[in-house]
């Protein structure tokens, strides 16, 4: 006993403590052969300040790799050298795609990563499967350090995208359900119950959705990218950063291997419509326990990860704007933007602020602010924005000089030559 004790002693005083090493979970996936695949990996025990500095995908391994791994089935061994054999590349991970970010675990430095394959490198991954060559493909993170740089390989079965796949969301589209083309928003009286909405959505895998829909309202933070993400799309400990906003509804759905689905909206009755002002629909999907989906992110910790998507949730968008405003506000040059606030005859509010909702396909907004005089409407402010933003504070000036005079302003939605694509009507209001 104490001899072994020793020899264990003198083995750590040579080979010193145990290191972590970097691996990636989980290191084989089922991907679609027909189309975009969504898959959440984790990379463990970086080195400090190790980064990520390119992804690709491609064909075939260098042959001591596979003689060292023929099945496919074993954690491919990190490498320092570039493991796929030349020429044999599919692409590279757009930028647009990355929704890679640094997270930890019990300490370790881990590096999350959102595999989005898109369908241009699963269509080149099958035509060489069907001209002999092996059916799976290999997708590689290079990293650099300290150390150098390093290769970690995630193998890429090809399957059908049904029940063996992770589940993930490959398109989301959110809609009114109202005739004729779908308004880009949706403009409402006050009082008046919106239309019903749907969401349809594509989608890999098998499983459970769970979710809910939440309305932003007048006035509440704007939503950020990380927020309108689903829960499973972020690092383990940096879901509980997200923001919620008023609930709605909550659903759940069993979603069978057939990559298509159509969820209903919220009950249209508890959308609010009492107050003036612009609203969001938010759908917010939650993380839930899928097999093939879960990530080891070291330390013993799982992450579940069904629900996973490379982009982030769209958003249904109506306004309430009083007596007189039209049903719908379509994207068109019919159809100028839509004013808010101040309201038709109504005082410019504290604190001073112009508001609507932008006509889409506008590459500038102009608001234009005219006094009546003995001579006729002078111009007095006129302001350019950019679109999204959908509101502009006036300068201190403008409120000492027009206060107490008869107003009226209007929104102009221009093209890229400061053409006017559509415009609001005048609307009547007065600085107190």
């Amino acid at each position: 006993m104490v001899r072994t004790l020793l020899l264990l002693l003198v083995s750590w005083a040579i080979c010193g403590p145990a290191q972590a090493v970097v691996g990636v979970n989980p290191f084989g996936v089922n991907v679609r052969s027909s189309g975009s695949t969504s898959v959440f990996l984790t990379f463990q025990a970086l080195d400090p300040g190790e980064v990520a500095v390119e992804a690709f995908w491609c064909g075939e391994l260098q042959p001591a790799l596979l003689a060292a791994n023929p099945d496919l089935q074993l954690p491919v061994p990190v490498q320092v050298a570039n493991p796929c054999v030349p020429g044999t590349v599919y692409g590279r991970l757009p930028l647009s795609l990355d929704r890679s970010r640094n997270s930890s675990s019990a300490g370790v430095a881990n590096f999350t990563d959102i595999m989005t394959i898109p369908a241009s490198v699963a269509r080149r991954a099958y035509q060489d499967a069907q001209a002999g060559q092996n059916s799976a493909f290999f997708y590689v993170r290079r990293f650099v350090g300290a150390a150098g740089e390093r290769f970690v390989v995630v193998t890429c079965r090809m399957a059908g995208g049904g029940a063996r796949s992770p589940l993930a969301l490959m398109d989301v589209r959110l809609s009114f359900n109202v005739p004729g083309p779908t308004p880009t928003v949706l403009a409402l009286q006050r009082g008046q119950v919106p239309p019903a909405s749907t969401a349809t959505i594509q989608y890999n895998g098998s499983g459970s959705l769970r979710g809910r829909w939440e309305v932003v309202l007048p006035g509440d933070p704007e939503p950020s990218e990380d927020d309108l993400l689903t829960e499973a799309t972020l690092p383990p400990e940096q879901r509980a950063l997200q923001r919620r906003w008023t609930l709605l509804e909550r659903f759940e759905r069993i979603l069978p291997p057939t990559g298509h689905l159509v969820l209903p909206g919220p009950d249209p009755a508890r959308l609010p419509v009492q107050a003036d002002g612009a609203y969001k629909i938010l759908l917010r999907i939650e993380a839930t326990d899928d097999k093939e989906a879960t990530s080891n992110t070291g330390g013993g910790r799982l992450a579940v990860a069904g629900g996973v998507a490379g982009f982030a949730m769209p958003v249904l968008r109506y306004v309430v704007g009083g007596s007189g405003l039209p049903r719908q506000a379509e994207a068109s040059t019919a159809n100028g933007p839509v004013q808010l606030m101040p309201a038709a005859d109504a005082a410019l509010g504290t604190p001073a602020e112009f508001t609507w909702a932008d006509t889409a396909g506008a590459l500038l907004m102009r608001l234009e602010v005219q006094a009546r005089g003995d001579a006729g409407e002078v111009e007095v402010l006129s302001a350019l924005v950019k679109p999204g933003v959908g509101r502009y504070a006036p300068p201190p000036w403008f409120i000492d000089a027009q206060r107490g005079k008869p107003l009226r302003w209007r929104v102009l939605a221009l093209d890229g030559d400061g053409r006017a694509l559509a415009r609001s009507e005048w609307r009547a209001f007065a600085v107190p």
